[in-house]
């Protein structure tokens, strides 16, 4: 693992590296990813504006900042994403909002279909659900945590989604863009600072 560690440490970007990669290949009528099709591009189109919108509108908490400037170890938080992921698009520029107020976590972004190696060390029940947070000790860059796919309250709404009708649909997708929506982050924040609040205890 810790040779998958190294080599996509090598090939990440900064949050704003990752941002204009994205609106570079939408200019080009592309997504990131080894796939390409019409569906992706338009779903990473509305994904860059959704992030346009939620770099302007994301807070973190007084009480949060606080936390995060009190942690006592310096980490790195590299997450993988893809452009054309409407969870990394609500969840990116929270996590760039927490690392840009905070001395002690430097965040780093890697494309999943690029780094299919780390990937397989992080799924989901067996899938490669993104986006995921890899905490990782900056000094030894050992795996301290890791989080994702989505909050506890967005991960509910799926599976009891899934659970009543079988499969995820329009609605479903909706209905969790809403939820994001109405979270304004905040759930996204207190998980991350719990979990790194673990790890310094």
């Amino acid at each position: 693992m810790k040779t998958s560690i190294t080599q996509s440490l090598r090939h990440s970007y900064s949050y704003s590296q990752y941002r204009k990669i994205i609106v570079d290949l939408l200019l080009e009528e592309k997504s990131t990813g080894k796939e390409q099709s019409e569906d992706l591009t338009h779903y990473s189109n509305l994904n860059e504006t959704r992030m346009r919108r939620l770099d302007k509108t994301i807070t973190v908490p007084a009480e949060f900042k606080d936390k995060l400037s009190a942690l006592k170890k310096n980490y790195i938080w590299l997450v993988i994403a893809e452009g054309w992921c409407g969870d990394a698009a609500q969840l990116l520029p929270i996590f760039n909002k927490m690392t840009d107020g905070s001395d002690k976590i430097e965040l780093k972004i890697v494309l999943r279909d690029e780094n299919e190696s780390l990937m397989n060390h992080f799924l989901t029940n067996g899938a490669k659900a993104i986006p995921k947070v890899i905490i990782l000790d900056k000094s030894s860059l050992t795996v301290e945590a890791n989080w994702g796919p989505r909050p506890k309250g967005a991960s509910d709404l799926i599976k009891n989604y899934k659970a009543k009708f079988g499969l995820i649909d329009q609605t479903a997708k909706t209905e969790l863009q809403l939820w994001y929506l109405q979270d304004k982050g905040l759930s996204t924040q207190k998980e991350l600072i719990d979990v790194m609040l673990d790890i310094e205890s």
